[in-house]
C-alpha cells in the first residue's frame, strides 16, 4: 500500500464554556481526510490490528454501539479516520490519567471535512493529546514504527506543567459535585469558586480565609512554639542557636536525643531527628542553617510523625508516618538496595499522583546525613542482614483518621485557631494518636499553613478521606452554590434583537438593588457606568464581570458566533432569552447554513437554565417557543401576537407569558393578569434619540424582569425612567 498522506487539520477551536457539543469545555478540530475519504478503517491493511496492539483498552470504548468493544466493532465494519482520531486521542489522554470518556465527529457540507471534538479540560493539554494521537494514527495507517510509552510520557508531562495539582483538583472537583461554579485564574492553582459578590478563592489549600499574619506566624516554627505552650498545647522544649557549638550546648542543656531543624523551613526540609553525638549535631547545625534564616535545637520527642488536617476549627483527616529502611545482602550498594527495596514500591513516584516519594539521597541532603551517621554513603555495601536507616520522616501517607483520640483533636484545633489558620497542617509526633498527648509525652512539632492534601486523597494505606468536600463546606454554607443571578440574551442584533433587551434588563436590575455587571453590543458597564465601548470578544466580557467581587448580577449578550467560537462564559444562568432564528452569512464560516443547525447553536442558552430559573422565549416564532421543552426550569414566552398558537397552549397549562395590549406590556400569570409597563412612551423615546427599538424586545426584557421577581411596579417604573442611549 502506498503512503498516504497526512490527515490536514484545518482549524483547532478551544471551546471554554457550554456549546453546541457540550455543557463542558471541549476542543473542537476541523479536519480534512484527503486521499482517506475513500479508505475507511476495515480498507487500511493492518489498521485495526496495529491500533488494538498500541491501545488495547480501545476495547473499552462503547462508542455509538453502546458496548464494550463497540468501538472495535466500528473499526472492523469501517468507520473513517476522524472518527478513529477522536478515540486515539481520548485514550492517550485516559493513559495519560487525565479520563476522558466525551467525543464526537461529524461530517460538513464539504466533502472529507469532518468536524471531531473530544472533551478538553486544559487547552493545552488537549492540544498536545491532538498532537500525539495524530502522529500515532499517521504511523498506524503507514505502517510505521511509534513509541506509545513516549507519546504517553510527554503527555503526562503536559497534564502535570499545565493542570491543576492534586490538592486543587480535589476540592474544585468537591465544589463541581455540589454544583458550584469556577474559573481558574491563573496558570497555576488559584482558582475561583462561585461568581461575582458570590465568589470565594482557593490557592491550593490556602484560602481568602487564610490570614497573611497567620501564614507568617506558621513560618516562624519558634513563635508558633511560643504561641502554642501560651495556651497550653504541649510543645517539644527547645531553643534558637547561632552556632554549631550553641546548638551542641543547647542540646546537652535540653537532654539527647535532640531535634535540629530550621525556624522557618517547610516540607521536613532540613529537618534532622535523634541526634545522639557532638558530631551529629554540628552536621545537622550546618544543614539546617542552609534551609531556613534560624536554626532550633529541640528534645526529640519519641513516637510516630503524624500529620493531621483541620478545616474550619475540627480535624478532617489524619496520616500516619512511618520510617524508611533497607536491609543489606552483602553485594548490593545502599543506592542499589534503595532502588531495590524502597523505590519499587508503587506508591511511590517522582509526581504529585503519588502519595510517597522515591527517595533520591543525592538530592537529599538529611538522607546523606543520616547514611553519614551510620558511617555509610550511597555507594556503600552494607553486610548480608544489616539493617541501614535511610528516613527517620517524610513518610506520612497511612491514613489514621478514624483512630484519632478527642484530646488529640481538641488540641491540634486549638494549634490551628492558636496560629490563625483556617486550614492547617498538623504535624505531630506520638506513640499512639488513640491516646492524649499529655499522658504518652507526645507534641504538635510543626504548625503549616498551605498543607499537601495527597496523603489523605491517596493514602499508601487505608481510606482515602474526602479533604476536598471539607474545605468546600468550610467555603459554602449547605444552603449556598456562589452563584449570582445571570441574565444570557442571545438571538439576533437587530431592532427587535438582543442589545436592546440586555440594556433594559440591566437597567431593572439596577433599579432592584442589583450591583450589575453588563456585557452586549453596546460594551461594557458596571451599574450605569461604561467601562468599555466596544467588546470583541462576548466570552472573555462575560468572564470579567463573573470575576469581579462587587457584581452581584450579570446582563451577558451572546449572538450564535460567539457561541461557537467560544461557548457561554458560564456554565448555568437563572434566566435564557432565545429571541429569533435569523440566519446571516457570517455562520458559513461555521458550516451552520440552515435554521435547524441554528437551532442547535441557540438552544445552548436554554440548555443552561437552572430549574430555579426561567427561559424566556419568543413565542411568534414556532422554532424558538419549541426550545421550550429542552428547559430545566420555568418558561415565559412573549408575543406581540396574544393569538400565537405557542402562547394559546402555554397559557391554557397555566404557564406565564407577557403580551402586547393598546401599547401596553400586559403579565399573564395562573393568579391573573397585570398591567406590566408602557411600552409605546419607550419606543417613542428610543426614536426621539434616534435609535432602533422595537416592542418584541421590551416584552422580552419585562419577561425576563418578571423572571427575577421584579415587581410589576417597579418594571412599569423602570421602564419609565429608562434613558435609550448608543
Amino acid at each position: 500500500m502506498s503512503k498516504k498522506n497526512d490527515i490536514q487539520l484545518l482549524r483547532i477551536n478551544y471551546l471554554r464554556g457550554p456549546n453546541i457539543w457540550t455543557y463542558r469545555s471541549c476542543l473542537e478540530v476541523w479536519l480534512d481526510l484527503g486521499e482517506l475519504e475513500d479508505h475507511p478503517s476495515h480498507q487500511l491493511p493492518g489498521l485495526n490490528e496495529r491500533l488494538c496492539s498500541w491501545l488495547p483498552n480501545l476495547v473499552e470504548h462503547h462508542c455509538g454501539v453502546g458496548e464494550r468493544g463497540g468501538f472495535l466493532q466500528r473499526l472492523q465494519e469501517g468507520t473513517w479516520c476522524g472518527h478513529v482520531l477522536e478515540h486515539v486521542v481520548i485514550e492517550l489522554l485516559n493513559l495519560a490519567g487525565m479520563p476522558t470518556g466525551f467525543g464526537q465527529t461529524r461530517s460538513t457540507s464539504q466533502r472529507g471535512v469532518y468536524r471531531m471534538v473530544f472533551r478538553a479540560r486544559d487547552e493545552q493539554v488537549a492540544r498536545a493529546a491532538l498532537r500525539e494521537g495524530h502522529a500515532l494514527l499517521m504511523a498506524a495507517i503507514n505502517d510505521e514504527r511509534f513509541d506509545v510509552q513516549a507519546a504517553v510520557a510527554r503527555l503526562r508531562d503536559t497534564i502535570d506543567d499545565c493542570y491543576l495539582g492534586p490538592s486543587t483538583a480535589a476540592i474544585v472537583a468537591a465544589a463541581t459535585e455540589r454544583r458550584i461554579p469556577h474559573i481558574r485564574l491563573n496558570d497555576g492553582n488559584l482558582v475561583q469558586l462561585g461568581h461575582g459578590a458570590k465568589q470565594r478563592r482557593i490557592w491550593t489549600a490556602e484560602t481568602d480565609r487564610t490570614s497573611a499574619i497567620a501564614e507568617g506566624i506558621a513560618r516562624d516554627k519558634d513563635l508558633t512554639k511560643t504561641l502554642l505552650q501560651a495556651v497550653g498545647v504541649p510543645v517539644p522544649h527547645g531553643v534558637v542557636a547561632k552556632s554549631a557549638e550553641a546548638a551542641w550546648e543547647a542540646a546537652q542543656d535540653l537532654g539527647l536525643p535532640v531535634v535540629v531543624k530550621p525556624s522557618d523551613g517547610n516540607h521536613g526540609r532540613g529537618v534532622t531527628l535523634d541526634l545522639k553525638t557532638e558530631q551529629d549535631v554540628h552536621a545537622a547545625f550546618a544543614l539546617a542553617e542552609t534551609e531556613g534564616s534560624e536554626v532550633l535545637v529541640e528534645r526529640c520527642i519519641p513516637g510516630n510523625e503524624h500529620r493531621l488536617l483541620v478545616v474550619g476549627g475540627k480535624v478532617v483527616a489524619a496520616a500516619r508516618g512511618e520510617s524508611a529502611w533497607v536491609h543489606g545482602d552483602g553485594k548490593h550498594s545502599v543506592q542499589q538496595l534503595i532502588d531495590q527495596q524502597i523505590n519499587t514500591d508503587p506508591r511511590r513516584g517522582l509526581t504529585e499522583d503519588f502519595p510517597l516519594n522515591r527517595v533520591t539521597p543525592e538530592e537529599d541532603p538529611v538522607v546523606l546525613l543520616e547514611l553519614q551517621r551510620q558511617n555509610l554513603s550511597p555507594s556503600s555495601v552494607p553486610a548480608h542482614g544489616q539493617r541501614v536507616l535511610i528516613q527517620r520522616n517524610g513518610n506520612v501517607a497511612i491514613d489514621c483518621t478514624a483512630e484519632v483520640h478527642p484530646e488529640v483533636a481538641h488540641a491540634v484545633g486549638l494549634a490551628a485557631r492558636t496560629v490563625g489558620l483556617d486550614i492547617a497542617g498538623i504535624d505531630l509526633v506520638c506513640e499512639d494518636i488513640g491516646k492524649p498527648l499529655q499522658e504518652q509525652g507526645g507534641a504538635i512539632v510543626e504548625v503549616n499553613a498551605g498543607p499537601g492534601l495527597l496523603m489523605h486523597l491517596k493514602p499508601a494505606e487505608g481510606v482515602p478521606q474526602p479533604v476536598g468536600q471539607a474545605i468546600v463546606d468550610h467555603l459554602f454554607a449547605e444552603d449556598e452554590s456562589g452563584r449570582i443571578p445571570i441574565v444570557g440574551v442571545t438571538g439576533t442584533n437587530s431592532p427587535n434583537g438582543t442589545t436592546p433587551i440586555a440594556r433594559l434588563v440591566a437597567w431593572l436590575l439596577h433599579l432592584h438593588g442589583k450591583q450589575v455587571g453588563l456585557a452586549c453590543h453596546a460594551g461594557l458597564f458596571l451599574g450605569p457606568r461604561q467601562v468599555e465601548k466596544q467588546v470583541k470578544r462576548p466570552f472573555d466580557a462575560a468572564h470579567r464581570l463573573l470575576m469581579n467581587r462587587r457584581v452581584d448580577a450579570v446582563v451577558a449578550e451572546n449572538d450564535a458566533s460567539s457561541i461557537l467560537n467560544d461557548g457561554l462564559a458560564y456554565d448555568r444562568c437563572l434566566v435564557g432569552v432565545v429571541t429569533d432564528l435569523n440566519l446571516n452569512d457570517q455562520l458559513h464560516h461555521h458550516d451552520v447554513r440552515e435554521q435547524a443547525q441554528l437551532f442547535k447553536v441557540l438552544r445552548t442558552q436554554v440548555d443552561v437554565v437552572l430549574p430555579e430559573g426561567a427561559a424566556v422565549l419568543n413565542a411568534e416564532d414556532e422554532q424558538v417557543a419549541s426550545m421550550a421543552e429542552l428547559c430545566d426550569g420555568e418558561v415565559i414566552f412573549y408575543s406581540c401576537n396574544e393569538q400565537a398558537a405557542p402562547l394559546v397552549a402555554h397559557r391554557h397549562g397555566e404557564g406565564r407569558a407577557v403580551v402586547l395590549r393598546t401599547g401596553q406590556a400586559w403579565l399573564l400569570g395562573p393568579e391573573g393578569e397585570v398591567v406590566g409597563a408602557n411600552v409605546d412612551s419607550l419606543l417613542r423615546r428610543y426614536a426621539a434619540a434616534g435609535l432602533s427599538c422595537e416592542a418584541p424586545a421590551v416584552l422580552a426584557a419585562v419577561a425576563s424582569a418578571w423572571a427575577l421577581g421584579i415587581s410589576p411596579e417597579l418594571i412599569a417604573a423602570g421602564l419609565e425612567t429608562f434613558i435609550p442611549a448608543a
